[in-house]
């Protein structure tokens, strides 16, 4: 964001009118012509909420700017000059409907404290609809961790380019609905980026079984995760799926093949890529077999318990940019102290696996991103919140599988399996169960094509 400022030409204050004006005609919007409070702090944050209220003010709406300290950066104080009406330094039991809260920004590294976090808790008392400029004040924006007390609001304007916070738990729950404010920015390239909606694609005329992907399923000791995730898997576009299992399933799908040699499976060279960790145990047994589909040099989704198994020696001559992880927090953390790597964040934490092994990380969850590894972060607008339920990451994993078997690239699949998994919860609506999402999975797939 400071880069694309610096290399717009543009001053500082002519950004802060495009962002106060930008993100005014949203307040306006909402406002829906009552009385609006703003709450300005001293640094250019504080100088966008001047000029947001500035801007209603000239169009006849009842204002009250609150500031507890003066502006402390010139192109601030010309904005407190350009406005027109009268600024407090408290609230003074003023009550509305309307909150602007404009005191900190991106780039905030201390708590907030003393008179502010007196002031919100006052205002949020005080005021019915709550709307952040860029972020709710007191956030990390790097980490998406609070800085002091959690403050949610309404409604959250994102001022020239979305910032990691926005996409991050804890924060990213408090913020209400996200708007963008475009600022007319030229924006850098980046590999960090929210993932726009995919448009998938149908068989091709002359398609066949084999040549839409043939996805290879390595179970363990517990039938029902490998056989939720085949389900997922026959749905979302390989054209054929084996399960290889040496124990019986009780009343499995018709259309999933078990085998019982894994072994003999992942050496048929139809094979386009494999599964393993959903119910495969940490015994002796489960290790032989996470090395039969490393070995394979396969491409694989490494999930639930092989995850466990993972370390520098078992990867060790491994293709890692052919593997695809998908752990949920417990997991990543728990694959990090095996790999020495020391972050506490969930994108740290994905970022540092990713670069000390060179595999594509999954980290599933509320705040659900992508580490590809070939570097950057990848983010998501929120699924649903019934996906919280057993299972899910199973099908979420036979998704993904399915997808790598068409196509071979981890990074591509996990972006297209995260949106399946968010659509096909949608269609399933609320309390379903794992099976119930598997078989959504097609429905799904037929909102991409």
């Amino acid at each position: 964001m400071r880069a694309a400022e610096r290399a717009s030409g543009l001053s500082e204050r002519e950004l802060m009118q495009r962002a106060g004006q930008g993100a005014a005609e949203w307040v306006w919007r909402v406002g829906a012509g009552r009385p609006v409070t703003v709450l300005c702090g001293p640094g250019n944050n504080g100088g966008d909420g001047y000029v947001i209220a500035e801007f209603l003010r000239r169009r006849g709406l009842d204002i009250a700017v609150v500031a507890p300290l003066a502006p402390a950066s010139e192109t601030a104080r010309t904005a407190r000059g350009a406005y027109g009406g009268a600024v407090s330094p408290a609230l003074s039991g003023r009550h509305a409907p309307v909150l602007v809260d404009a005191l900190f920004g991106f780039g905030l590294t201390r708590p907030v404290g003393g008179v502010f976090a007196d002031l919100r808790e006052q205002a949020r008392r005080s005021h019915e609809y709550l709307i952040a400029i860029d972020v709710p004040s007191g956030v990390d924006c790097d980490s998406g961790d609070w800085l002091g007390a959690p403050f949610a609001v309404d409604l959250t304007l994102a001022l020239g380019a979305w910032k990691r916070a926005h996409w991050l738990m804890p924060v990213c729950a408090a913020m209400g609905a996200r708007k963008l404010v475009d600022i007319g920015l030229d924006l850098p390239q980046s590999p960090t980026r929210v993932s726009p909606r995919p448009r998938l694609r149908a068989p091709a005329p002359d398609s066949h079984k084999y040549r839409r992907g043939l996805l290879a399923i390595v179970a363990g000791d517990m039938p029902g995760a490998p056989t939720l995730a085949g389900e997922a898997a026959m749905r979302a576009g390989a054209g054929y799926v084996k399960l290889a299992s040496n124990h019986s399933h009780p009343d499995p799908p018709a259309e999933l093949v078990i085998e019982r040699d894994a072994s003999a499976l992942l050496s048929d060279e139809r094979v386009g890529a494999a599964l393993i960790g959903p119910g495969l145990g940490r015994d002796a047994r489960a290790i032989e077999r996470l090395a039969a589909v490393l070995d394979s040099g396969k491409p694989a989704v490494i999930d639930a318990d092989a995850l466990h198994l993972l370390d520098p020696d078992v990867l060790e001559g491994v293709d890692c940019s052919r593997l695809l992880l998908t752990p949920h927090e417990g997991e990543l953390a728990a694959v990090c102290k095996v790999f020495a790597i020391d972050a506490t964040t969930k994108s740290a934490q994905a970022t540092g696996l990713r670069d000390a092994t060179g595999v594509t990380v999954l980290a599933k969850g509320p705040d659900t991103l992508i580490a590809p590894c070939d570097g950057g972060l990848v983010f998501f607008r929120g699924a649903s919140s019934w996906l919280s339920a057993a299972g899910t990451g199973d099908v979420l994993a036979g998704i993904a599988a399915s997808r790598l078997a068409g196509h071979g690239d981890p990074a591509r699949a996990a972006e297209e399996a995260v949106w399946l998994h968010g659509e096909a919860a949608r269609i399933a609506g609320p309390a379903f169960t794992a099976g119930e999402l598997a078989r959504a999975v097609g429905l799904s797939l037929a909102a991409f094509l």
